[in-house]
């Protein structure tokens, strides 16, 4: 047997992880992105290095912060304990939000590219048309910009796969709810089990080379 049922369990949560945050990315990365092209004011620069950090903070300063705001004696601790949620660090939720805030930058900057070479002329014929602004943005923008969606969603999910540091920090490692692939090998590997190691490990490796080769392809024959 490859892999143990510990094993399948993290794939599973794994999965049901990155997806959920390549959809909540895509939701709510889409109009920053978008914002982002179209703003030349200084809020707009800040909050576009803002949404950049994640890609030279190491991962575990994010999720070092990420504790401290959502513990107990946090502010948005406080304010999710108030709201009756509880606290989020050690929980699949905590893991989502974690997830969302460091896979971020691997949303919006694909999408941020692809609606700046969108262009003006597209928009200006639309308003010709008398097309509303979110008439446009649904129907000219949106087509036009699906390859920066298609990118924005494969590597969106393939980080949020790949990531230990931040979920490690803000999830811990407990079975079933917050242990995911990148622990599980860390597990394996602290208990010298280096051949379950070497099974997800590779499978992890196969996963990351195929998803950048089909990306590749596709973005080469839209050339």
């Amino acid at each position: 047997m490859l892999f143990s049922a510990d094993d399948w369990a993290a794939i599973r949560l794994t999965l049901q992880l990155a997806g959920a945050t390549t959809a909540i990315l895509l939701l709510l990365g889409t109009p920053l992105a978008w914002w982002l092209a179209r703003s030349r004011s200084i809020a707009a620069s800040v909050v576009g290095v803002l949404a950049t950090l994640p890609l030279v903070l190491p991962p575990t300063v994010i999720g070092f912060y990420l504790l401290v705001l959502l513990g107990a004696h946090g502010p948005l601790g406080q304010l999710t304990k108030a709201l009756g949620w509880g606290l989020l660090p050690f929980s699949f939720s905590g893991l989502l939000l974690a997830s969302v805030l460091y896979s971020l930058p691997f949303a919006v900057q694909p999408l941020q590219q692809a609606f700046k070479a969108i262009g003006p002329r597209p928009l200006e014929v639309a308003a010709t048309l008398r097309a509303s602004p979110l008439d446009t943005f649904f129907s000219v923008v949106l087509p036009l910009a699906q390859p920066g969606l298609i990118t924005a969603a494969v590597m969106s999910f393939a980080h949020t796969v790949g990531e230990f540091g931040v979920v490690l920090m803000i999830g811990g490692n407990i079975p079933g709810r917050t242990r995911v692939v990148s622990v599980q090998i860390f597990d394996h590997v602290e208990a010298l089990e280096y051949q379950q190691a070497h099974w997800l490990a590779g499978s992890m490796l196969a996963f990351s080379f195929t998803v950048l080769l089909a990306l590749h392809l596709l973005n080469r024959n839209r050339t």
